[in-house]
């Protein structure tokens, strides 16, 4: 009999060219796929929540499989986390319904953008946030990121090759944390995402606290549904998956 399991991986993403399997290219999936087979012998696939970008890193990504090798979860949790390189570690692991899918069941995903806004760039962490040197005014940002909490249509900020059968979204949160030294952090948390969809906010957002842009032109910006609207895709690095919930629909 196979059992589905469910995974909570956390990963940084420096080293890898984004979740999805790839031939040639080094990827979160293929590293777990790889640890499954070593202890199982079977060749399934991992399937994840959803396919983060190369450099991307996560908190707690969720993932499931299907296996008959009749491995406990505990079993399952000790030997994958001794095969996999010291970038993947599996927090949790744990039998769950068979029709449980990691993806098509996800309710809710919460992302978090870090930007180091600085003269001064970082030595330590470099890896997990963007430099922006210049001053970014922090109202200007909040008050643009406000525009998009709601059901809007986010065409303006998807990518090219988004796999969706819509582009509407509803945005649960939008907001800016400040940290020390330096650090903001952009909360988002909404029922879906597009492909650089956070990303390509972060960059427009960017421009408005560089006073580029009005922060009351992100409606124009968002009703636009033109991707030439918005500003630059923000570098992968500064993002990372911090949560997906399941449950009742959001």
């Amino acid at each position: 009999m196979r059992q589905n399991y469910k995974l909570i991986v956390e990963y940084d993403g420096t080293h890898f060219h984004g979740w999805q399997k790839q031939r040639s290219e080094r990827t979160v999936q293929g590293v777990l796929e790889a640890a499954i087979h070593t202890m199982t012998g079977e060749s399934g696939r991992v399937t994840g929540s959803g396919r983060t970008d190369a450099g991307v890193h996560a908190r707690a990504q969720t993932a499931n499989f299907h296996s008959a090798s009749g491995i406990p979860p505990a079993a399952f949790l000790r030997g994958l986390n001794s095969l996999l390189p010291d970038d993947v570690v599996i927090h949790r692991c744990e039998a769950v319904a068979a029709d449980f899918h990691a993806r098509y069941d996800a309710r809710c995903k919460h992302y978090r953008y870090c930007i180091l806004n600085r003269d001064l760039p970082a030595a330590v962490g470099r890896q997990y946030a963007w430099h922006v040197r210049r001053p970014l005014s922090l109202a200007d940002m909040r008050a643009a990121a406000a525009v998009l909490v709601g059901t809007h249509d986010f065409k303006t900020f998807e990518g090219a090759g988004s796999p969706r059968a819509s582009t509407v979204r509803r945005v649960l949160r939008a907001e800016f944390e400040t940290r020390r030294h330096g650090y903001l952090y952009f909360e988002i948390e909404a029922n879906g995402f597009l492909r650089y969809m956070v990303r390509n906010i972060v960059g427009t957002l960017v421009d408005v606290g560089l006073q580029k842009t009005d922060p009351a032109g992100m409606t124009t910006i968002l009703n636009a549904r033109d991707r030439r609207c918005a500003g630059a895709t923000a570098p992968g690095h500064g993002l990372f998956l911090m949560s997906v919930a399941y449950g009742s629909s959001v």
